[in-house]
């Protein structure tokens, strides 16, 4: 794996990931305790910095999946965040699916994303 980039990691995991020109990522709240909309903001502001420092940027994500602990209230509030992020004309491929629960009981949203570097 000496062709691998890491960074930021744990014995579990890394902030991120590069190989062959791609990035992948997952982001989780800071805050457990904010809403789902402010949860989101902060998962996007920090996957934005990551972004950054892996030679990338929020118009180059070729995929995101998104969890949300509960659709029903929350897809709504967490698009309005997405959609505000998201430059107009580089939406990635994207999945959204509710999951039981997150690692920490207060997560709401967690989002995995997968982009390609600056050449």
């Amino acid at each position: 794996g000496s062709n691998i980039q890491r960074a930021g990691t744990t014995r579990r995991y890394s902030d991120y990931t590069i190989f062959n020109g791609t990035v992948h990522m997952v982001e989780v709240p800071s805050n457990p305790d904010l809403d789902a909309a402010e949860q989101t903001k902060q998962v996007l502001e920090s996957m934005e910095k990551m972004l950054t420092a892996a030679n990338s940027d929020k118009g180059r994500i070729l995929s995101a999946t998104i969890y949300l602990t509960d659709i029903e209230r929350d897809y709504d509030s967490m698009n309005q965040m997405w959609d505000q992020w998201i430059p107009e004309g580089t939406a990635p491929a994207r999945a959204c699916v509710e999951v039981s629960r997150l690692a920490n009981k207060g997560y709401k949203v967690e989002i995995a994303l997968i982009a390609a570097q600056k050449q």
